[in-house]
């Protein structure tokens, strides 16, 4: 028996999710660099894709993606110098930016969406439905809390 079978299910977890994370946004930017796309800057199409039915603001971005406002308008200003988004002044607020996947990105999105199945697939060899619903119920607690945790912090 090693170490890490001996060590307790909450240390093991939150140690467990910072190594899959870094070692998905790895490979993820392997990749993608053929494409010059980085998988922070991937991640925001998808999740404007795949979250909003409108385009959505920075603000609304950040809450979802869980980041700043600064580092969201940093990645769509990439985004779009390389034509996959525009950054578009709400008619009704003109104080409010809102963000939207251009053509070339969902042609993007075509070109790279086998590669996409095939490294999901791959990451999830193995794991039986039951464990996987667990797992996101699992996963869906820790962000609320981790939403609980934050509003806390701006409470104070």
């Amino acid at each position: 028996m090693n170490k890490l079978d001996l060590m307790k299910d909450k240390k093991f977890m939150f140690g467990a999710v910072l190594i899959v994370a870094n070692r998905m946004d790895t490979l993820l930017e392997r990749e993608l660099k053929e494409y010059d796309v980085t998988a922070k800057q991937w991640f925001l199409t998808v999740v404007i894709d795949n979250s909003f039915d409108e385009s959505p603001t920075i603000k609304e971005i950040a809450r979802e993606m869980g980041s700043s406002h600064q580092n969201i308008k940093q990645v769509a200003l990439k985004l779009e110098q390389k034509g996959l988004l525009v950054l578009e002044k709400d008619s009704k607020d003109a104080r409010v930016t809102r963000l939207k996947l251009t053509e070339e990105c969902y042609k993007f999105s075509q070109v790279i969406q086998s590669r996409a199945t095939n490294f999901t697939q791959a990451l999830f060899d193995g794991i039986e439905e039951e464990d996987m619903s667990k797992a996101r119920s699992t996963l869906q607690r820790m962000m609320a809390n981790l939403i609980k945790m934050d509003q806390g912090d701006k409470a104070e």
